[in-house]
């Protein structure tokens, strides 16, 4: 189920300078700069989303988390925790012009074996959907909407 879902009212809280000859955004939440790509850009406008809109907690909401999934490093562009500071969602970023696919689902479903969180979301800020996994019965679900932070707890 494809989400609406309004970023751009959110484009005017990004800093964007001109350092060294690159265009940066600020992350607030890794407190620094980084080179301006179009999924940095989607990254930033989604947490941005979670933070004001769903009440996500911002010291629970980590950005480019490293994972081990089989014996391989992976990087998750977002990972949610709990206030239990447990795993409970998965956000990947594509950048816009990158079409949200079944090779889309997959790379965050390997990002979530060693996680087993119930909630995955995969945007490029344009495309936005949320699934909801059921993982005892090995079935999911497309949710009709991102869920706010409580909310998470009884996904």
């Amino acid at each position: 189920m494809l989400l609406e879902i309004n970023f751009t009212k959110f484009k005017e809280q990004l800093v964007i300078k001109q350092l060294s000859g690159k265009r940066k955004i600020f992350d607030p939440l890794r407190r620094k700069y980084l080179v301006l790509t179009p999924e940095e850009f989607v990254r930033q406008l989604f947490v941005l989303y979670l933070i004001e809109e769903k009440n996500y907690n911002k010291n629970l909401i980590k950005i480019e988390k490293t994972l081990q999934v089989n014996q391989l490093t992976k990087r998750c562009d977002i990972l949610i925790y709990n206030k239990a500071f447990q795993p409970v969602c998965i956000v990947e970023c594509k950048a816009p012009h990158i079409k949200i696919s079944a090779d889309t689902f997959r790379q965050i479903a390997t990002y979530n074996m060693p996680l087993q969180v119930k909630t995955l979301i995969v945007s490029n800020g344009i495309q936005t959907y949320c699934s909801i996994i059921d993982h005892e019965n090995s079935n999911f679900e497309f949710s009709p909407e991102i869920p706010s932070f409580e909310d998470l707890k009884t996904v």
